[in-house]
């Protein structure tokens, strides 16, 4: 009976050292990323459009360099996301230019054209010199990609676009943004680069992280 008393209590032993650096891994994965330090915690949580998934939102200006640079970071990420994650791209504002680029892309997504005039959106302003200051030029580059021009000016001078752009001024305070690109996960994290998060692909890191933290949350598997 002593032996095998003893044998059980080796075995425990044994089993509890093998189990305790899985426990200090997971604890430091867990710990990997730090609100305050690599995330900030808004203030108040900002209604998402479904609850059901856990949304990430981009804040990007077209006329910022880093958001232009950022563009295809995000597009790989968009492309690997589960069913589970909600992609929403937000237009930031804080001056009369950044408003009007809000209302360009808020026409494209009345005309459901995100797709086609995305990229060249970014591209006219970055690359060629185009700063789309006025409907004229907006509309000369939505004419290019093959939009109708009468339609352009009914969507660019619409209720509808007029009014999100409205919203979007009123979320950039719930948002806590103050630069771009800047990431908003569940309506709670705000997530951007600086000494504690150095580059882009970083900042994807950290949002990959609180999108588990909240899919864990919702009971979501992440298929």
């Amino acid at each position: 009976m002593r032996n095998t008393s003893m044998i059980k209590r080796l075995l425990q032993v044994f089993t509890l050292i093998t189990l305790l650096p899985l426990a200090f891994s997971s604890y430091a994965q867990i710990e990997r990323y730090v609100a305050g330090t690599h995330y900030t915690e808004l203030r108040a949580p900002v209604n998402t459009k479904d609850s059901a998934k856990v949304e990430v939102l981009e804040a990007f200006w077209y006329g910022c360099s880093h958001c232009f640079s950022f563009e295809p970071l995000i597009v790989d990420w968009e492309s690997n996301i589960t069913d589970d994650v909600d992609f929403v791209r937000f237009p930031a504002i804080w001056n009369g230019l950044m408003k009007i680029h809000a209302q360009v892309y808020y026409t494209a997504e009345a005309l459901d054209a995100v797709e086609v005039l995305h990229e060249p959106v970014f591209s006219a302003i970055n690359l060629e010199g185009n700063r789309l200051q006025n409907e004229s030029q907006i509309g000369d580059l939505f004419a290019e990609h093959g939009v109708d021009r009468d339609k352009f000016e009914a969507a660019f001078n619409s209720f509808s676009v007029r009014a999100k752009i409205n919203q979007a001024e009123k979320r950039m305070q719930d948002y806590e943004i103050r630069s771009t690109p800047n990431m908003i996960v569940n309506g709670k994290y705000l997530v951007t680069t600086g000494a504690s998060v150095r580059t882009q692909q970083e900042m994807l890191e950290v949002v990959d992280f609180l999108v588990q933290k909240e899919r864990m949350l919702l009971g979501n598997s992440g298929e």
